[in-house]
């Protein structure tokens, strides 16, 4: 496919009512990229980070205001010691010298996962990305760092637990939206289309709760392969899906 670095027209045509207002992205594929080119593990998370260029690019011209990327998962940290101190220098370098070309961008940056098992110093990049792009409003880009969906579930219920034994909640009145106000993901609506690169077809313990009416696809190509192509080619597929969020479509009176 093309790796032209504007968006294809297809996509760019696109009603703004009908392009997802959120995609969320399981970004799998740079170790089996690597290994088929002969190259080192590292090279394909290093082709991975252009690929997120990428695709933050397309996003910001498609008009996609909210872009998750499942970036270090928490089964990751079973990975190789050698491989997870690789991730983690990698997201260190782009965190302090590529967070500048998002703030031009208007892009703001957001995290969520159990950033605490993290050393002290790649928090505090953290810390100043999110404070640096705090007022930009183009694109919020949300990394899913040591994130795994179950732990956050769980997480949320034992809040909620001891709001309850504080005697703050009743449980026999609890929401589906008390639930949801106590994910990580609470201040962000949830993910209209959420792809997976590299030929898997499962979720992996990404955004279980908030996925419930996301529209799935799945791309053979390998996440270093990405590009603007394949992004427009999602878009248009998704503006072809019919929403009806467990509701009957009323027909049309005037066919």
């Amino acid at each position: 496919m093309s790796s032209s670095r504007t968006l294809p027209a297809a996509a760019a045509d696109l009603a703004p009512g009908i392009v997802p207002r959120h995609v969320a992205v399981i970004m799998d594929g740079n170790g089996r990229w690597a290994r088929a080119r002969g190259k080192p593990v590292m090279a394909g998370h290093r082709a991975g980070a252009e690929a997120v260029k990428r695709c933050v690019k397309a996003a910001i011209l498609s008009g996609v205001r909210y872009l998750t990327l499942y970036a270090f998962s928490s089964e990751n940290w079973q990975r190789t010691t050698e491989e997870v101190s690789d991730l983690t220098s990698l997201l260190r370098f782009y965190l302090r010298h590529k967070v500048a070309e998002l703030h031009e961008q208007n892009v703001r940056l957001e995290f969520i996962g159990d950033l605490s098992r993290f050393d002290a110093g790649l928090r505090a990049e953290i810390d100043r990305a999110r404070n640096l792009t705090a007022r930009n409003g183009r694109l919020t880009l949300i990394l899913a760092l040591s994130y795994g969906a179950r732990h956050d579930m769980l997480a949320a219920a034992q809040r909620l637990a001891l709001a309850s034994v504080r005697g703050e909640i009743d449980p026999a009145s609890l929401t589906e939206q008390d639930f949801r106000d106590h994910l990580q993901t609470s201040s962000f609506p949830d993910p209209d289309l959420i792809v997976r690169t590299s030929g898997e077809r499962r979720l992996s313990n990404f955004l279980l709760w908030e996925s419930a009416y996301a529209e799935l696809s799945f791309l053979d190509v390998m996440w270093p392969d990405f590009d603007e192509t394949h992004f427009a080619a999602l878009l248009t597929d998704f503006a072809g899906r019919e929403r009806r969020f467990g509701r009957r479509l009323q027909p049309d009176p005037a066919l």
